[in-house]
């Protein structure tokens, strides 16, 4: 079944305007809380078809919150409106890039986890353009910024991304290697990335592309995973992988 809808390359600049960001779905977690992750879905879809199938994880220590995203005119549809993280038009790594959008999607899940007890581990995960955002956002974790320039508020433990790509990947060296603590963080900040062979709207090439710039720009611990035959969607042995890797890194009690 799949999980987010079709979502395709980086795309042209928005208006400045606030966006207003849909329903918020927040799924508890059964045993000890000792994470909350934050789960972002592709373009056209909403929060609460993620949480549906976050909550049947045996991931009982995390508490996953998954927001939608505001429903915006979308270049790659013609300009008509639906759910996205950000503007996006066809898809090329060489193509403009919606600052503005990434950025107050990117604020917006930082100021979710902001609201998180201390002591909580921090994670962003998602699906397409929801993988994409959180990519984006453990760019701006490790830089200490915003594509603003504004200060990146908050430390991830772990980021995972699903069937996506990785958005403004031009500067992403120069910006990462600014600085010796821009470069520690990157390098301590564990990602998961997984993709399917058969994606035909994300297509491989630029999951494994986005793999290889990551690690080239300072990012040491990046998982990638293949899956032959996989489409745009997911399956569980791709999320089988993705609680091992969320139990190990984070160091959870363990499965209910």
């Amino acid at each position: 079944m799949s999980y987010g809808s079709s979502s395709l390359g980086s795309g042209s600049r928005t208006n400045r305007r606030a966006f207003e960001f849909g329903r918020t779905h927040v799924v508890k977690p059964k045993g000890r809380h000792q994470a909350t992750i934050v789960w972002l879905h592709g373009l056209g879809d909403n929060g609460g078809s993620w949480s549906q199938l976050l909550e049947t994880l045996p991931l009982p220590n995390i508490k996953w919150i998954c927001p939608t995203a505001p429903t915006r005119p979308v270049a790659a549809f013609g300009g008509f409106p639906c759910t996205a993280w950000f503007d996006v038009g066809e898809f090329s790594e060489n193509g403009p890039d919606d600052i503005e959008g990434m950025d107050a999607s990117a604020t917006h899940v930082a100021n979710l986890l902001s609201a998180e007890p201390a002591g909580i581990q921090l994670g962003i995960g998602g699906f397409s353009m929801g993988a994409s955002t959180a990519l984006y956002s453990a760019v701006c974790c490790a830089h200490g910024r915003f594509g603003s320039g504004n200060p990146y508020p908050i430390n991830l433990s772990v980021v995972v991304g699903l069937s996506g790509w990785l958005p403004c990947s031009r500067n992403l060296k120069n910006k990462v290697e600014s600085s010796q603590d821009s470069t520690r963080r990157a390098a301590s900040l564990p990602l998961l990335l997984c993709h399917g062979k058969a994606d035909d709207v994300v297509l491989y090439k630029h999951g494994e592309k986005s793999a290889e710039v990551l690690r080239s720009s300072a990012f040491r611990n990046v998982t990638f995973k293949t899956y032959n035959g996989l489409g745009h969607y997911t399956v569980p042995e791709e999320m089988d992988e993705v609680c091992k890797w969320l139990t190990a890194r984070l160091g959870l009690d363990g499965t209910r």
